[in-house]
């Protein structure tokens, strides 16, 4: 008989809704996750959400286990985590994380799943994705002892960088937010922080993440001679410009891309994507990234809650996902 699950799908730009789907066999390298939470990424799935996905990145921008094209109907999303309920004997019953889109059950390939380590509660793996993007930025950012360094833009990635690099000997970190009720947040991960007029300066290395011009625009006012820029923020369709006059070129400064669809090129020959994730999962152990998990919905409200995310009356960082699947 055929198994059916329900599903998140954007019917049209600005339009969600839940649909139930049909799921295949399982087969015998598979396994069948039920869903117990998902969490919204939500600078990437607000795009989603409006339609603003260029189309020169609708390849790019697809998803592990994407159903459907951009702009829509597309089912999107990537940060969940739930229980194998069938499959090898060695993951029968084990809390998994699994890079795919808001649905109550779902049949993937055994291999595209990983373990939950016993130390991190279900609840809390859904950042496993958030994280693994940080450590990739860190692995491209590659700072020292001692550094000096600003992260600006305090959403669920850039206060994921601060809080990894936070644990590096001898440096200085502040997250930098024009929201000041993001220094709490900066408290609870143990960093400083500092709305953007009042930053430190003279930075050896600057993270940028606020997918914002006037972000960036600060991330290179706020660089020692000679350093760089990570520039982790996803634009999508939108412009942006730059003041690479003035000092730009006189201080030598560095614009350098970071994104997580490849391992940075410092850990490629020797790490896969799998290492990343079991690794961004370990450090999800330490409870202080409870602090980026700031709302919690029911599935059957996700239609709602992308709606109200996306039309910015839902502020926050990472949005997390209920089920109640039997």
């Amino acid at each position: 008989m055929e198994r059916a699950a329900r599903a998140f799908w954007l019917a049209t730009p600005d339009h969600g809704e839940i649909r139930e789907v049909a799921l295949p066999p399982v087969g015998a390298g598979d396994v069948l996750v039920r869903a117990l939470w998902s969490g919204i990424s939500r600078g990437t799935e607000s795009l989603v959400f409006r339609g603003g996905v260029p189309v020169s990145q609708h390849t790019v921008m697809r998803a592990p286990f994407q159903d459907g094209d951009f702009p829509a109907p597309v089912k999107y999303g990537y940060l969940a985590v739930g229980t194998v309920e069938e499959g090898p004997a060695g993951l029968l019953g084990r809390t998994v994380f699994c890079l795919h889109p808001h649905q109550t059950r779902y049949v993937v390939p055994a291999a595209a799943v990983t373990p939950v380590p016993d130390t991190v509660p279900a609840a809390r793996a859904i950042l496993a994705g958030t994280v693994e993007t940080a450590v990739n930025a860190l692995w491209d950012a590659a700072p020292l002892v001692g550094d000096r360094i600003a992260v600006v833009g305090a959403g669920m990635v850039g206060a994921s960088v601060a809080a990894l690099a936070g644990r590096f000997p001898g440096v200085r970190v502040q997250l930098v937010d024009a929201d000041p009720t993001r220094a709490a947040t900066a408290a609870a991960l143990g960093v400083d922080f500092a709305l953007p007029g009042d930053a430190l300066g003279d930075c050896d290395l600057v993270v940028h993440a606020s997918a914002t011009e006037a972000g960036l625009t600060r991330s290179l006012e706020l660089l020692a001679p000679e350093g760089t820029v990570i520039e982790m923020s996803w634009y999508g369709d939108r412009k942006v410009s730059l003041p690479l006059g003035e000092a730009f070129h006189s201080r030598r400064l560095v614009v350098r891309a970071s994104q997580v669809g490849a391992v940075s090129p410092a850990r490629r020959s020797h790490r896969t994507f799998g290492d990343r994730l079991a690794l961004a999962l370990d450090l999800l152990a330490d409870p202080a990234f409870d602090a980026l998990i700031t709302g919690e919905c029911a599935f059957e409200d996700l239609p709602a809650t992308l709606a109200a995310m996306t039309a910015g009356n839902l502020p926050g960082l990472c949005h997390r996902v209920r089920y109640e699947t039997a």
